[in-house]
């Protein structure tokens, strides 16, 4: 858990902004309810007939999402703060519960400093459900004061807890008493299930509510410990498609599947790690005073975050001759892709490229190297983790395989058997959901309507520009060159990949 209530300082500096009030929107859709499944780290190539069916019909039914992005950091945190808020910019802990409600309590209640979906449709007055096997969904609804009748009425299920406390009951009735599994297995089939039984038997008594949400843990947790495309794997895929299979039967008995908008979506893609550098020690090695928690604030000192796929540096002071040390350090390696970096380094990108140069941003993020190579399943995606843990899979690098992830949606505002091959992107998410439901967003987004995709609607053709930048550095010994490939659409930017090397002279 260290690692999560460590990147938490990459929250940006907190304004006193509350959900107001939404007001309707010019425009709305014909749903009447909208569903968000979450399958943790699923891969669009991941998407057959023969391994997720109920998905793949889906997808040829609705919209399919070909060309969809996660946020970077590919991480479940920061995805998990786009798709609720429709933010790109403020990643922050969310697998340690403490975190979170310590951060809303120094933050008076905005540890998330923009209203999220939950928030908004609740302060209109319509109640909401959300369940999740992990803990990320807290984020969406973890107030609680349940001060509005709306608010009352709604409930949320995380990682074996539930807000209210009192709704706990409402999830035991259909699981037969039994609590949530207290064990992870590979892949995670009683815990996915129970979840989704909570939500479809125990939150869906009776009715469907205008917002609900379902987050299962798996293909992530299998493909970190067993690797993607092997069989538990495989398995964790038949698992999700199972649980999606039993939330649309569910609408079905309740008759208000042609009323209600489908959207499966994940938080990221997924690779198999090839090795694991231990980054810490490493960077000891070298001469560097690195530590995991700050007491105080020495020169020279540095803060290192590990997040599998990136790595985060926070240099006390932002001490100008350690931040150029340490990107020395990273452009001689064989495990660093691209740089970013506070100061104007050679060989480096500003932070403003990605967009988080914000107060509390790290002096350095270092995207872990990555290859198209495959695994011995015949999975494509291998990476260099920054881990001192050896896991089969990670992910959180500017690789394809990790920043391109999974989006099909369906039902009655969606374009039927359409494949969109415009870029989207997680932050996409809300500012849809918020339209097709007739609302508007209290404050601008960083996401963007998914018009091409809406039914009815003819949006003028859009144009898409390609970008790929580049840095180089000549070093004693070595040359470093880094590249990053983005796609531009409107105001919205999408990152492709990124990827560097470090060639002896």
């Amino acid at each position: 858990m260290e690692n999560f209530k460590l990147f938490s300082v990459l929250a940006c500096s907190v304004t006193a902004c509350g959900p107001g009030s939404p007001a309707l929107a010019a425009s709305m859709g014909k749903a009447e309810h909208v569903v968000v499944i979450v399958w943790d780290g699923m891969r669009p190539d991941s998407i057959s007939p023969q391994h997720t069916p109920t998905l793949h019909r889906l997808a040829q039914q609705g919209a399919w999402f070909k060309q969809h992005h996660a946020v970077y950091v590919p991480t479940t945190e920061v995805n998990g703060v786009a798709l609720n808020t429709g933010d790109k910019l403020k990643p922050v802990a969310a697998e340690d519960p403490d975190v979170v409600r310590r951060g809303d309590l120094v933050t008076h209640g905005h540890y998330l400093p923009v209203p999220t979906l939950a928030e908004i449709f609740q302060e209109t007055g319509f109640r909401t459900a959300i369940c999740g096997t992990k803990a990320v969904p807290l984020l969406f609804d973890r107030s609680d004061k349940r001060t509005s009748p709306a608010a009352g009425e709604s409930a949320v299920f995380y990682n074996g807890h539930a807000l209210p406390p009192s709704a706990m009951a409402k999830m035991l009735t259909p699981n037969e008493g039994h609590p949530f599994p207290a064990q992870v297995t590979f892949p995670n089939l009683a815990q996915d299930q129970w979840t989704t039984t909570a939500l479809t038997r125990g939150l869906w008594n009776h009715d469907v509510p205008r917002f609900s949400l379902l987050w299962l843990s798996d293909p992530d947790f299998t493909q970190h410990e067993r690797g993607p495309g092997s069989k538990p794997a495989l398995a964790a895929l038949d698992s999700a498609d199972r649980n999606l299979a039993a939330v649309l039967q569910r609408l079905e008995e309740l008759n208000v599947r042609d009323k209600t908008d489908v959207f499966v979506v994940s938080d990221h893609g997924f690779s198999t790690v090839e090795r694991s550098v231990d980054i810490v020690a490493a960077l000891k090695q070298a001469g560097f005073n690195t530590v995991k928690e700050l007491h105080g604030s020495q020169t020279g000192e540095v803060l290192v975050v590990t997040l599998n796929g990136s790595v985060s540096l926070y240099v006390p002071g932002h001490d100008e001759t350690t931040i150029r040390k340490l990107a020395a350090f990273f452009q001689s390696s064989d495990f660093a892709g691209v740089i970013f970096c506070r100061l104007q380094v050679e060989g480096t990108f500003p932070l403003e490229q990605i967009r988080i140069a914000a107060a509390h941003a790290p002096d350095l993020l270092v995207s872990m190297r990555w290859s198209a190579g495959h695994n011995e399943f015949g999975t494509p995606g291998l990476l260099v983790a920054a881990s001192d843990k050896k896991p089969k899979g990670a992910h959180g690098a500017l690789s394809p395989f990790d920043t391109h992830n999974t989006l099909v949606a369906a039902g009655p505002d969606f374009r039927q058997g359409f494949s969109d091959d415009l870029p989207t992107g997680n932050a996409d998410l809300a500012p849809t959901i918020l339209w097709i439901l007739g609302l508007k967003p209290p404050q601008p987004m960083d996401g963007r309507l998914l018009s091409e995709a809406l039914a009815g609607l003819n949006p003028p053709e859009s144009k898409v520009e390609r970008t790929r930048i580049e840095a180089r550095h000549d070093l004693e010994g070595f040359r470093w060159h880094q590249y990053l490939s983005l796609a531009t659409l409107g105001e919205s930017i999408y990152f492709d990949e990124g990827n560097a090397e470090s060639v002896a002279k």
